[in-house]
């Protein structure tokens, strides 16, 4: 019993020692204070300011066409019979890259200029002759026509002198015969006075002889006018067979005229496509050579071997031009297309080039670049997304770097297109909503124009 009073004395001893070294419960307090720290905190972090940005994917590629990738095509068709380059090898404008060799069996003749132009030459003999024959013809034209001048002029000289005598012959007529009827009417006179004996039969008789006489000439005077008129019926007829006979001429010497016009014609024409056929044959000799367009760097040759046969404008190879002046391909979303204006900013991150890029403050990213909005497409590529064309700041900013030069076209590229700034839980609300970004102001719609 003693025993277990000595116990229970030393518990409570125990007891009352223990209490003294336990510590006071101050961890409430403690987990409070602290929540209400990072309530303070929290509070404070969703009125920081929040960059809107607008996220974009894409590639590298150049800003200009002529410096993206290229294939050289053959202008002709040939057979390949040599290569000057190799794939990977720079080459300046103008230098060989390929050779070939004819396949077409109208070319085949080595000496064909020299065969077209003997043609040639025969042609502009011929042309010579055509334009002889003209020369000839109308000398004899001329010829003619001085001819038919005095022929007409004679004729027409004569048909005037034949109508003089028809005139003068009518005139006689018209005098015999006035002197006729006086002689007749004198008969009749004579006669009368014969019946009352003042005159005798010797005188009668006379008068008649006279009248017949007179008779006589009338009629020899009316076949002289006959004769006269029949001349210048002749005359007449004369004079429109040397008019005709002059068209006859005439006709036939144009006629001929006709053909050597045409056939110069046909030679000056024969002439231009032999001319044409020499000057196609001298290109078509220097197409053999294929050669670069443009200064740059051979990628890929399309074609393999030697003797292979290539048709006309078939790829052979592959070129990148050289100093291509580079730009980034960006891929964004079509509802986010109408907040980007064509000239905001953009922090571009490339492949191959490390960098840390903090989505809310773009200014204190590391390893990324700067770029402005060079061009919107109008319309949406495939997928429903919109292409960006993003060019290199210029002047570049003071604490960026130019991009770097080792970019080739075709690696990634990840942008964002940097837009208003925003409280923290104002952006939070947002992609909890699903809400495109705040546009600061309305895009203009001339800087849109002048950009396309």
């Amino acid at each position: 019993m003693s025993k277990n009073l000595a116990q229970i004395n030393n518990w409570e001893e125990l007891s009352v020692q223990s209490n003294s070294k336990i510590l006071q419960a101050k961890g409430p307090k403690t987990l409070g204070r602290i929540m209400l720290i990072v309530l303070f905190l929290f509070i404070i972090l969703l009125l920081l300011p929040w960059r809107q940005t607008i996220p974009g994917r894409g590639t590298v590629t150049a800003l200009r066409p002529e410096d993206r990738p290229q294939t050289v095509q053959n202008q002709i068709g040939g057979r390949i019979e040599h290569w000057a380059v190799r794939e990977g090898q720079e080459v300046k404008k103008g230098d060989t890259i390929l050779v070939i060799s004819e396949t077409s069996q109208s070319y085949f003749d080595p000496e064909l200029p020299l065969r077209l132009n003997e043609q040639l030459n025969a042609k502009r003999g011929s042309e010579t002759a055509a334009s002889q024959k003209m020369e000839a013809t109308n000398s004899q034209i001329r010829a003619m026509s001085n001819g038919l001048r005095f022929q007409l002029s004679a004729a027409e000289n004569k048909v005037r002198q034949a109508q003089n005598y028809v005139r003068i012959d009518s005139a006689d007529l018209l005098a015999v015969q006035k002197f006729y009827e006086t002689t007749r009417v004198r008969l009749e006179r004579y006669e009368s006075g014969y019946k009352n004996g003042l005159f005798s039969l010797t005188d009668i008789e006379t008068r008649r002889l006279k009248l017949q006489e007179d008779n006589a000439k009338v009629i020899g005077q009316q076949n002289k006018l006959s004769n006269s008129s029949q001349n210048l019926l002749n005359s007449s007829i004369e004079l429109d067979n040397i008019r005709a006979k002059y068209q006859e001429s005439l006709a036939k010497a144009q006629s001929d005229m006709s053909s050597a016009i045409s056939s110069r014609a046909s030679a000056q024409g024969d002439i231009a496509k032999l001319r044409n056929d020499i000057s196609n044959i001298s290109i078509r000799r220097g197409l053999y050579i294929v050669r670069a367009p443009q200064s740059g760097f051979v990628v890929k040759t399309l074609k393999a071997g030697i003797g292979e046969n290539i048709k006309e404008g078939e790829s052979v190879a592959t070129l990148q031009p050289k100093s291509p002046l580079v730009a980034a391909e960006l891929y964004v979303s079509a509802m986010d297309v109408p907040l980007i204006l064509d000239t905001s900013d953009v922090r571009l991150q490339f492949e191959g080039w490390p960098s840390v890029q903090f989505a809310g403050w773009p200014s204190v990213a590391v390893g990324t670049f700067a770029g402005k909005v060079s061009a919107i497409d109008r319309v949406s590529s495939t997928g429903g997304k919109y292409r960006l064309l993003i060019s290199q700041t210029s002047p570049v900013p003071t604490k960026d770097e130019p991009w770097p030069p080792q970019l080739r076209q075709g690696s990634g590229v990840y942008g964002r297109i940097i837009l208003r700034s925003v409280p923290l839980w104002y952006e939070i609300w947002r992609q909890l909503n699903g809400f495109p970004p705040s546009l600061e102001k309305e895009p203009s719609a001339n800087n849109k124009e002048k950009k396309s």
